[in-house]
């Protein structure tokens, strides 16, 4: 597992490479977005390749005011 608070640069490829929840790719480079929150003690991350699939996304988080 690629730690998700580390920079995701040429040592990273697309097979290690964390994967975005909306659409599946690698979410590699600069477009690259991490949510990430604490629920009871757990740290849970979710990965997108892009701003726009970050977009796309139905925040899960327990404070997210859906």
């Amino acid at each position: 597992m690629v730690d998700p608070t580390s920079d995701l640069e040429g040592d990273v490829d697309e097979e290690s490479a964390p994967r975005c929840v909306s659409c599946g790719g690698p979410a590699l480079g600069v477009g690259r977005r991490t949510v990430t929150w604490v629920d009871g003690g757990d740290v849970t991350h979710r990965h997108f390749c892009s701003q726009p699939c970050r977009d796309e996304w139905t925040d899960e988080r327990p404070s997210a005011e859906n």
